[in-house]
């Protein structure tokens, strides 16, 4: 299999709304340091895929609004390797724009899925896995996903249930589950069928457009015509009367709940989404009362477990808490239970409604 028919593409258009305050509508995670790297979760997934593919078939699909974020962060890609959403219309129709654009490229690609923001501990443990799938869909007809050996009921992710029966490590998918509730996850653990749900996805290009055509026919008729309007002077206009036509879509809920044959690679690599202040927790550094802090001036008494985020030109004193998410920025706090962070979404809605987008 030849790297050059290998194709990434990596989401990028999220608002990170669950590490509010930090993330904003104009600046949201994917483009901060949130591990202290000196780079942002964009730029370190951007080199993480250099190891499977030349650095010039790694797409960024991301909205208008964050054209020159990306370009400033990744200086090194061509303006054509952008392609920016004029509306968000969730994951399937920015997949399926990906791939028609690949398709006319290169009808032998080989493509992987993934977002902008998930963490990697195991690179290269990874990087094998990756390799492992794309092997199999350059050779196979079939949707694959690569799900996450849990290691806790969690009920933030979904779940995928799968079949002993196996190609090489390769197993038929039973059946996809959205984010179920703590008993129910209690149970998918113990029966040890189910992983979680990563959300990236592999597949050779022609497979993927043909199951658009198949299971979201109205998502690829709105792309219909693409072969005269992709990659020229035409595109921006078409894309955007195709997102007018698109269904508000995850990928997952359009196509790999309803595709038959889909198949996923149980892995383990260090993974996480960090998809919100609790695994960012996880990831970082604790002190000795298992405090997780960023900011240089923190002064804390009797307090335990909490994920402090504060400047660091501020004097910030934390007493008596435990449990808990303390985020400051200049112009919002947030003081929040860590059991109740998936909240924070309730939170910032009611923000908008309340106080409009200012403080978003």
């Amino acid at each position: 299999m030849e790297q050059k028919n290998n194709y990434v593409v990596i989401m990028a258009g999220g608002i990170g709304s669950r590490f509010w305050p930090v993330s904003r509508n104009a600046f949201p995670k994917q483009f901060l340091d949130f591990l202290g790297t000196g780079k942002s979760l964009l730029q370190l997934t951007f080199e993480r895929f250099q190891a499977v593919c030349p650095k010039e078939n790694i797409l960024i699909v991301s909205n208008e609004q964050y054209a020159s974020i990306i370009k400033e962060q990744l200086p090194e890609i061509a303006d054509e390797q952008v392609l920016l959403e004029p509306q968000r219309k969730n994951t399937a129709p920015c997949i399926a724009y990906a791939s028609l654009k690949i398709l006319l490229k290169n009808p032998k690609a080989n493509i992987i899925v993934a977002a902008s923001d998930h963490y990697i501990l195991k690179e290269s443990v990874y990087l094998e896995v990756l390799r492992k799938g794309l092997e199999f869909v350059s050779k196979h007809n079939h949707l694959l996903t690569i799900g996450i050996q849990p290691t806790r009921p969690d009920t933030g992710y979904g779940y995928i249930q799968y079949l002993d029966e196996n190609e090489n490590g390769i197993h038929k998918v039973k059946t996809f589950f959205e984010k179920p509730n703590i008993e129910l996850a209690e149970q998918f653990i113990k029966t040890g069928e189910f992983l979680w749900n990563s959300g990236m996805f592999l597949f050779n290009v022609k497979t993927i457009v043909k199951a658009f055509e198949t299971y979201l026919p109205e998502v690829f008729e709105a792309f219909i015509g693409y072969e005269k309007k992709l990659n020229n002077k035409n595109e921006k206009a078409f894309v955007e009367n195709a997102y007018t036509l698109c269904t508000n879509i995850s990928i997952d809920v359009g196509v790999m709940e309803k595709a038959t044959g889909v198949r996923v690679i149980p892995a383990s690599f260090g993974w996480s989404d960090v998809g919100t202040w609790a695994s960012l927790y996880e990831l970082t550094p604790h002190d000795y009362h298992g405090n997780s802090v960023a900011g240089k001036n923190v002064m804390i008494y009797d307090a335990h477990n909490n994920i402090i985020n504060v400047p660091d030109k501020k004097l910030v004193i934390v007493q008596g808490l435990e449990n808990y998410i303390v985020v400051d920025t200049p112009d919002a706090l947030l003081i929040c239970d860590k059991s109740q962070e998936q909240k924070i979404k309730d939170f910032t809605s009611d923000v908008k409604r309340m106080k409009g987008d200012k403080f978003l």
